[in-house]
């Protein structure tokens, strides 16, 4: 049976903007786009998150229902829902601006949940970020950890400011997930194999680096492996890299490797032959995703054909 995840952080309302085209509205978040990928997916989730009882409000709540994204109690608690200004370019990148404030509902009993997801600006942007190094904190007894610092320039100051709890994150974490944005954003100067060395040598077993149409990096056992991209025609980026990670997170549950601190000792004890295959769906949901306008949530079944033509 897969535990249930918690994911912890933003979910709020992209207002995509275009050249040429009317401004459209879609529920996203990266930590919403995480959960929803990892139901989609069939991996049980719920999200602890802070927007509003207003209209945009009401959207989100519907869209997790719809999705089989169990809301965290409390969730619901700002005075406005968030909103992310997605600026998406002719070869369809985003760039975002952002009208929000983040805090962390109180939560009781965390005895639910064997794996929490969290990252982007809610474990650095304040107050939020002391409740969510809490919350990581209480949980991380019986619970195994993921983190995608997702960086966001316009949210987190500069590398200086917010590079502490960043790093306090990845020591805490089981898996570590970043793009090469991300570690050029941070470590401007520094080779990025340095930068992934240093964060695995900090705690967590496992460290991937996105790199968009050229695929990943990953340190794993010791070892830096590449895994390959799929080639796919790309409506947007928006949500890439919350597919990846929710691909990537619902695999390592369904081999064992999260969900308890007995799978984050079994995953520590893998080799690269037991991790491969939640890599490769990550991969290719994060492929899928791109392949559709708008943060996609490709299922399991998807996943399967796009791995196995025969099945299509």
């Amino acid at each position: 049976m897969t535990e249930r995840t918690l994911c912890v952080g933003e979910a709020l309302v992209d207002v995509v903007l275009r050249a040429g085209a009317e401004p459209t509205e879609h529920v996203g978040g990266s930590l919403f786009n995480v959960a929803c990928g990892l139901a989609s997916l069939g991996a049980p989730p719920s999200i602890l998150s802070w927007w509003g009882r207003d209209v945009r409000g009401h959207r989100i709540a519907e869209t997790a229902a719809r999705a089989g994204v169990e809301v965290v109690a409390g969730s619901d608690g700002a005075a406005n829902t968030p909103l992310a200004y997605a600026h998406v370019d002719a070869e369809g990148r985003a760039t975002y601006e952002f009208d929000l404030t983040w805090e962390v509902p109180p939560v009781g009993s965390l005895e639910q949940y064997g794996h929490l997801h969290t990252g982007s600006f809610a474990a650095t942007l304040a107050p939020g970020a002391d409740g969510v190094r809490d919350v990581v904190a209480r949980i991380r007894d019986h619970a195994t950890v993921s983190y995608d610092p997702n960086i966001r320039p316009a949210l987190m100051g500069t590398p200086g400011e917010v590079l502490p709890r960043v790093t306090e994150m990845i020591a805490q974490s089981d898996v570590v997930k970043a793009s090469d944005e991300d570690v050029a954003w941070l470590y401007p100067d520094e080779p990025v194999d340095d930068v992934m060395r240093r964060w695995a040598a900090s705690g967590p077993a496992l460290v991937v680096l996105t790199r968009g149409p050229d695929g990943a990096s990953v340190l794993f056992d010791g070892e830096m492996r590449s895994v390959a991209p799929r080639a796919v025609d790309v409506a947007d980026t928006v949500g890439a890299g919350d597919s990846f990670m929710a691909g990537l997170v619902s695999g390592l549950l369904d081999a064992g490797y999260l969900g308890s601190r007995r799978a984050a000792e079994r995953l520590q004890a893998a080799r690269w032959s037991d991790v491969e295959p939640a890599l490769h769906r990550a991969v290719s949901t994060s492929s899928l995703t791109v392949s559709r306008a708008g943060a996609y949530a490709p299922s399991m079944d998807e996943v399967r054909a796009a791995q196995d033509p025969t099945l299509r």
